[in-house]
């Protein structure tokens, strides 16, 4: 019972958001910085473009499964809005790139943790899940910093969490 009036309220609470990536309110070419700002809030992060234009990162890790990148040009036009942990997002990681060139794609990432055995670090960022409706992740393995392997893994449901399964 307690599972189904969570799902209801997760379906009420999602289908009244919208998504950066498909919001109305916002048009390219036409829309600008500060109307951004005043539907979203200030961003995460914020990377400057070599033409002069920012990009704002609104990430919505750990727990939420899109990192959305605005593309603000010089003049503070919104240019265009994309979810960088895409799956074509995830595939542009390759080997030896440096976590900046990693950040700048994905975002903000959910957590790093250092293997001291392998000499790894591993970042990971929360996607969305594939058919088997399981969690995933997207990892990222960097060893003397730089990438030398990308992968996705599945998170399966706790046991800490009893009660949730009824």
């Amino acid at each position: 019972m307690r599972l189904v009036i969570l799902a209801a309220f997760c379906a009420t609470v999602l289908t009244s958001c919208a998504t950066l990536d498909r919001d109305a309110r916002l048009q390219p070419g036409v829309s600008s910085e500060a109307e951004v700002a005043a539907i979203y809030g200030q961003p995460r992060r914020v990377w400057p473009e070599a033409d002069g234009g920012r990009t704002l990162e609104y990430s919505s890790q750990p727990m939420g499964r899109h990192a959305y990148m605005v593309r603000i040009a010089a003049d503070g036009r919104l240019m265009g809005i994309h979810d960088g942990l895409s799956p074509a997002n995830r595939a542009r990681i390759v080997p030896g790139m440096t976590p900046e060139q990693v950040s700048r794609i994905l975002g903000i990432e959910r957590s790093r943790v250092r293997y001291r055995n392998s000499g790894e670090d591993v970042w990971d960022w929360t996607i969305e899940p594939d058919q088997s409706g399981y969690g995933m992740r997207f990892n990222v393995h960097f060893k003397d910093g730089f990438v030398v392997r990308a992968g996705q893994s599945m998170v399966f449901p706790s046991r800490l969490f009893p009660g949730l399964e009824d």
